[in-house]
């Protein structure tokens, strides 16, 4: 039998072959926010309650970029030993929002740069005995792919 897989925030993110992270879109004024909101909107003008799901582009460019080059303290768990360096991005969704999160497996700085396309992927994170912990990160995409929100001819968003 197979390990179950498990996100490392529930609700943040969705897994499968599309992943996309999970926001809240406001009723009454429209904003959108992550991660998700449970109790109030965020815009500071508006005193809405009334929060709906709301499934955030899965392109993006990326808005800025780094490196960890040193091991963050605990409670902070290095997938690998001795630690690995890697790249982190700050990626601008067509919603207007910067997520931050790490970049995909086999990708590091020098595959990044100021508002290159990036696309969400779902990857592991951790794993026990029973279970593989998922999370979101960021895949550099080659110049010839479609722009951040744009769909192939005949293809509907999801």
């Amino acid at each position: 039998m197979g390990k179950i897989e498990v996100p490392a925030i529930e609700g943040w993110f969705t897994t499968g072959d599309q992943p996309t992270l999970m926001g809240t879109r406001c009723r009454t004024c429209g904003t959108v926010c992550f991660p998700p909101e449970a109790a109030l909107c965020r815009n500071p003008g508006c005193a809405s309650t009334e929060l709906d799901p709301a499934p955030l582009s899965r392109r993006g460019r990326v808005w800025s970029y780094t490196d960890a080059r040193y091991r963050p303290p605990p409670p902070y768990v290095p997938r690998t030993d001795p630690y690995q360096p890697f790249a982190l991005a700050a990626v601008e969704l067509d919603e207007g929002l910067v997520v931050l999160g790490q970049v995909a497996d086999g990708y590091g700085v020098d595959d990044l740069a100021i508002g290159a396309p990036v696309e969400l992927v779902v990857e592991p994170l951790d794993e026990d005995d029973d279970s593989v912990t998922l999370m979101w990160r960021w895949r550099p995409l080659a110049a010839g792919d479609p722009p951040a929100g744009s769909q192939p001819a005949g293809e509907e968003a999801t």
